[in-house]
């Protein structure tokens, strides 16, 4: 089993669209009330989906990233806004957080071999 698609809920599809083609998604589905997405490395995708009501936001979306800093600093010479920058964590992932235009939290990181084998590991 892979866990492979995740849909996001939106309030505007086109601010939406546009921020994560800002991140380097590709898109490769446009509708006024869907849209899907390619990352840009393996072989995953996501989805928008453009919801009627308020959205009320529990998940985190991650996206990882080998090259973590200079990912972040290419972003920011693009206008993307912060509210924390590159950060190592106590449970060792090196993460950076940001929110697209509909409140989604987002955080990229870096965990390399931590991601799926932290000390801790069960």
């Amino acid at each position: 089993m892979n866990l492979n698609q995740v849909t996001f809920p939106v309030s505007n599809m086109n601010k939406a669209v546009s921020f994560y083609q800002l991140l380097g998604f590709s898109l490769i589905v446009d509708t006024p009330h869907y849209a899907r997405f390619e990352c840009p490395m393996g072989d995953s995708t996501f989805s928008l989906s453009l919801e009627p009501e308020p959205i009320t936001h529990g998940a985190v979306i991650h996206f990882e990233h080998s090259e973590l800093d200079n990912w972040v600093n290419e972003l920011i010479a693009k206008g993307v806004k912060f509210t924390q920058m590159p950060t190592d964590e106590a449970y060792l992932w090196r993460e950076a957080v940001l929110f697209d235009p509909s409140g989604n939290k987002l955080k990229l990181y870096w965990a390399g071999d931590n991601r799926v084998n932290p000390p801790w590991r069960v």
